[in-house]
């Protein structure tokens, strides 16, 4: 977690964007990772000419050439801006309408001209500019950044995690940022190996991608000792498409701070024809995809089509999440609830293939209130694996009730900062539990084989045989089979009842005649 005083930091740049005038959220942070990324391409030379010094040798990587770079403007007349001047620790000192110009006229054209590097971040530049014209919110915004310290790659990933908080509303198509705790959930839910690969075919902020690289470098320590492993790991085990363009850069970017080289975070409509070349190639899928509604037919897969034949979106990812999994490979993806239970052909289908065809292993409802200020759309997990010939035993259902936070668009915490999320500091009290099920998801996750399954149906967590969800039509809704314990109510006698309703009476004829004497 970020420190006060660097948040306060962060908050600064936010706050100086909107006064501004760059309100929307989603442009402050492209435009900071685009600065970012400036940023981060002076300290890979800066870096470079360091080693080059210490070991005495000419420079192996030189992002920003010598001379100039040809873009003549007012203050540049001679052959344009010196290189030299496009790296971050040179025009963060120079005046603000000055600085303006460099960045602007020539660090911007720059930085979208790198895609001919093979670079896959560089790639995603190539649409990038300054959206304001204000040289002295510029000078704010730079500084305001070279002063956060992002010396390490802990650091500098946590940052731009603060950063994108400030992404509160659903986008167009209906995509927007899964909170960082049910992330965390469920990648610990799925323990990511060193040999996995992963994929997020709704990348957005490459949230999931992040999370499961994080758990892999935490977990497995030994991938480092490992060339192959590492290897993999830098270029191979993460992959994320997204069609917004915006999303694609922030994601990669996010990627780049937490220590990934080369992300794999791709431009693909995912649900559009032409995109099987890739069909069972990868052993996990983590998503939380866009509830759009639906998608016109003509430009939709018709593979997916042949599956399900609908034009939900959300019945659609399932379908693809089969497609590009590896047979053996799982999945773990948040669904709207009406993909559990919705009556319509489609969605009964899809059901049907994930537990007939398939292993369905879990579905954790989600609390309402999780994806508030987004939307209050309920919400959950699914986990199945791809086998190709049945397998489903006995599911296991979880009821979130409580994620650690409050369900009002506000979401505060309801516990201290070290008690939230899956993997408190410490064992959870009963009261505590109350406030975050998020830890007591993990612990009986692991027993869901043993001891969870003679749980009744009115616990917090149970299974349901194979058997009883095709009975009731694959209805997958929890509701479904949760049973509810009445508790046993003690009447009162006829003539106590009797009773009391006459004195009640007698009080209401003694407050009538005290407000008539009143009135009289």
């Amino acid at each position: 977690m970020l420190p006060s005083e660097i948040r306060s930091k962060v908050d600064k740049v936010r706050n100086d964007f909107w006064t501004g005038g760059v309100s929307n959220p989603l442009t402050a942070i492209e435009q900071t990772t685009n600065l970012l990324y400036a940023k981060e391409l002076d300290e890979v030379q800066t870096r470079e000419e360091a080693k080059a010094n210490t070991l005495g040798r000419p420079l192996e990587r030189r992002i920003f050439p010598e001379g100039k770079d040809g873009l003549e403007t007012p203050g540049f007349p001679d052959g344009g801006c010196p290189y030299e001047l496009l790296r971050w620790s040179r025009f963060k000192n120079e005046p603000p309408a000055r600085m303006y110009e460099i960045v602007a006229d020539h660090l911007m054209p720059f930085l979208r001209s790198l895609g001919g590097e093979g670079s896959a971040m560089a790639a995603h530049m190539k649409d990038a500019r300054l959206a304001f014209t204000k040289p002295a919110l510029l000078d704010k915004i730079v500084q305001g950044l070279d002063e956060i310290p992002m010396r390490d790659r802990d650091t500098k990933g946590d940052v731009y995690e603060y950063l994108l908080s400030m992404l509160s509303s659903a986008g167009e198509n209906g995509q927007f940022r899964t909170p960082r705790h049910i992330i965390d959930l469920i990648v610990r839910l799925m323990d990511p190996k060193p040999t996995d690969t992963v994929c997020d075919p709704a990348a957005g902020t490459a949230g999931f991608l992040m999370m499961a690289a994080e758990y892999v470098r935490r977990e497995y320590p030994e991938i480092w000792a490992d060339e192959k492993l590492r290897q993999h790991f830098q270029t191979k085990a993460f992959t994320g498409f997204d069609f917004d363009e915006t999303m694609l850069r922030i994601g990669a970017m996010n990627m780049m701070l937490h220590g990934i080289e080369e992300p794999r975070i791709t431009y693909r409509d995912s649900l559009a024809e032409g995109g099987d070349h890739d069909a069972g190639k990868y052993s996990l899928i983590l998503a939380n995809p866009p509830f759009a509604g639906s998608l016109d037919n003509e430009s939709c897969s018709k593979d997916l089509l042949r599956v399900v034949k609908t034009k939900k979106t959300e019945l659609l990812f399932l379908a693809l999440f089969l497609r590009l999994l590896t047979t053996g490979g799982r999945a773990a993806v948040v669904v709207p609830d009406g993909v559990l239970f919705g009556a319509q052909k489609a969605h009964k289908e899809i059901r049907r293939i994930i537990v007939e065809d398939h292993r369905l292993e879990a579905v954790i409802s989600l609390p309402s209130g999780v994806f508030r200020p987004y939307a209050g759309v309920s919400t959950a997990i699914l986990i199945f694996t791809k086998t190709g010939r049945g397998g489903t035993d006995n599911v296991w259902f979880y009821d979130i009730q409580a994620d650690g936070l409050s369900l009002d668009d506000k979401r505060n915490a309801l516990l201290d900062e070290k008690l939230l999320g899956p993997a408190p500091e410490r064992a959870l009290s009963e009261d505590e539990h109350a406030k975050n099920n998020l830890p007591d998801v993990l612990a009986r996750w692991a027993d869901r084989e043993g001891g969870e399954c003679d749980n009744p149906r009115t616990a917090q967590s149970f299974c349901v045989s194979r058997e009883d969800i095709s009975a009731a039509g694959y209805d997958l809704s929890l509701n479904r089979y949760k049973e509810v314990v009445h508790e046993e109510v003690e009447h009162a006698a006829p003539g106590d009842i009797i009773r009391e309703l006459r004195g009640l009476e007698d009080e209401i004829a003694k407050g009538l005649d005290a407000l008539e004497g009143m009135l009289t």
